[in-house]
């Protein structure tokens, strides 16, 4: 959030966490919530506030994606890096719950515009990571949808 707010972009951070929530409140709306065990607090159907970027990082629970695709808006950018499936021979986390599967965001998000995918291993520190970074254009049967099966 820091970056953003100082390049002056306004941004909007959710955390579970009081004093990750305490810290982001200097850089912008800082929105204190359980997301994984209550509403999503930014809204829900026609009012789902919708953003120009979602950024998620270190994150995963399957069953935000759909809120997560909704909440960028036409045009906007999605940011998305998180553990992948190798990290348990490295550390945590390590339950397969909160380890994407190979490929995962790419079937995931196929409906957005592909700008990049990675997913592989990082050394410093020792990590799985998988990142995608898309745009919602809503164009149907664009040749730059990602496709159902990507070959990597």
């Amino acid at each position: 959030m820091k970056w953003f707010s100082e390049l002056g972009h306004r941004v909007t951070g959710i955390d579970r966490s009081p004093e990750a929530i305490n810290a982001a409140a200097a850089y912008g709306e800082a929105v204190l919530a359980d997301i994984e065990q209550g509403p999503w607090p930014l809204g829900n159907g026609d009012q789902l506030r919708q953003f120009d970027a979602v950024i998620v990082t270190n994150y995963l629970w399957r069953a935000l994606f759909p809120v997560i695709a909704q909440s960028v808006a036409p045009g906007g950018l999605l940011i998305y890096e998180t553990f992948a499936t190798g990290n348990e021979t490295v550390g945590k986390p390590s339950r397969p719950d909160f380890l994407l599967q190979p490929a995962e965001l790419l079937t995931t998000f196929r409906g957005m515009r592909l700008i990049a995918f990675e997913d592989g291993f990082l050394d410093n520190p020792p990590r799985f990571v998988q990142r995608i970074a898309a745009v919602r254009d809503d164009l149907t049967g664009s040749d730059h949808r990602v496709p159902k099966r990507y070959p990597l």
